[in-house]
C-alpha cells in the first residue's frame, strides 16, 4: 500500500505551528484536535521542523515549570522523519523503527502534504490482516470468488 492511499483515509487538514508560539499553544492544539504532532511553518508549504507530544515531554524533563512558556523554535525536532506519497507502507515502518519516532512527514515536491503516524499503520495493517483472514475463511468455506 503506498503512502497515498493512506492518506486518501484520513482528514487531509496538516495541523501546524509558528516557531514563535509558547509550547502551550501547541499543547492546546494537541487537545483540541486529538492530535500529538505539528509541523512548524511561518507559510504554508513551509516546515521549519515538527513538534510532538514526546518533544514537549523531553522540554518538561529538561526545563520543568519553564518549558510551557518556551518558543516552538527552542524545542522542535529539526531532524525530521520523512517519506514520500509514493513509498510503501513497509518502508514508514521501517523509518518509524529505525529513528524510533511514531510519526513521519509526508512530502510532495518539497512540500508538507500530511502525516503517517503509527496508529494509521496498526489500522491499515488491521484491516489487511483481516481481508486476509475473510479470505481464508472464504477459502476453506468453498465461497471465494474466482
Amino acid at each position: 500500500m503506498h503512502v497515498c492511499q493512506i492518506l486518501k483515509a484520513k482528514s487531509p487538514e496538516l495541523i501546524s505551528v509558528t516557531p514563535d508560539q509558547p509550547m502551550v499553544e501547541a499543547l492546546r492544539l494537541f487537545r483540541d484536535n486529538n492530535i500529538g504532532f505539528v509541523v512548524v511553518s511561518r507559510s504554508p508549504g513551509e516546515c521549519l521542523g515538527t513538534l510532538s507530544e514526546r518533544d514537549c515531554c523531553y522540554a518538561v524533563a529538561e526545563y520543568g515549570t519553564e518549558a510551557p512558556k518556551m518558543r516552538v523554535a527552542d524545542i522542535m525536532n529539526r531532524s525530521v522523519a520523512t517519506c514520500s506519497t509514493q513509498d510503501f507502507l513497509p518502508f514508514v515502518m521501517a523509518i518509524m523503527t529505525e529513528r524510533r519516532t511514531r510519526h513521519v512527514l509526508v512530502m510532495d515536491g518539497g512540500a508538507p502534504v500530511g502525516v503517517v503516524s503509527i496508529g494509521d499503520v496498526v489500522k491499515h495493517r488491521l484491516d489487511e490482516a483481516l481481508r486476509n483472514e475473510q479470505a481464508l475463511h472464504e477459502y476453506i468455506a468453498g465461497t471465494a470468488h474466482h
